[in-house]
């Protein structure tokens, strides 16, 4: 009935482009659409771009420490980390960040919500329990917040988020206190909580995947 009422709008000496045709198609498909399959379909998509933000930022990671050794990584992370994650927000049209209540960087400081999720996570952490992805309704319904738990996942991480002193060598604190001088992101151990990655995802950009 929408359509037709389109073409009866337009006239019978005009036509109703591709565009409109399409686009007319898409709401109708749209509408037909349960909470539950879109929910779904942003849960998947939320995985899919975290681990890809993860596996650029590890391999990126790697590459500083082979040619700089972990003193020069540090820079690298001051300079380059932010740029890679803003790429990959920007290909995919999200936004993307790693909260964590023990930030380094003062832009990954978390705000209400996410506080609370990371208060969630550091629970789970404590008393044994896995902690699952999480995607929730936020901004009135129409964006989908993907988080995921950020894990310690070994000693090597520890050269910047561990104890100085001890873990990380004296070069790499004197940068770290260089670039960052209300690091709060240190005297972690294996298995802690890291943090959490955080991405916003416009209900109408899972909507256009389906």
């Amino acid at each position: 009935m929408y359509l037709i009422s389109i073409l009866s709008a337009c006239g019978t000496n005009e036509r109703v482009s591709r565009e409109v045709f399409e686009e007319v198609n898409r709401s109708m498909e749209a509408k037909k659409l349960s909470e539950s399959q879109i929910i779904e379909v942003g849960m998947k998509w939320g995985e899919e771009i975290s681990t890809e933000a993860q596996q650029q930022l590890i391999s990126a990671l790697q590459k500083a420490i082979q040619e700089k050794g972990v003193a020069g990584a540090v820079d690298f992370c001051h300079v380059q980390a932010l740029p890679i994650l803003k790429e990959v927000d920007t290909k995919h049209g999200v936004q993307i960040k790693r909260a964590s209540v023990n930030y380094r960087n003062p832009l990954d400081k978390p705000d209400d919500t996410e506080a609370v999720i990371l208060d969630a996570y550091q629970y789970n952490v404590e008393e044994g329990i896995m902690s699952e992805p999480n995607i929730q309704k936020v901004e009135g319904g129409e964006v989908f917040l993907y988080t995921k738990a950020i894990l310690i996942p070994n000693a090597l991480c520890l050269n910047c988020h561990g104890s100085p002193g001890t873990d990380i060598a004296p070069e790499t604190w004197k940068v770290l206190q260089e670039k960052y001088p209300n690091d709060q992101a240190i005297n972690h151990k294996v298995g802690d909580l890291r943090g959490m990655w955080s991405i916003r995802i416009p209900k109408k950009e899972v909507v256009k995947r389906m």
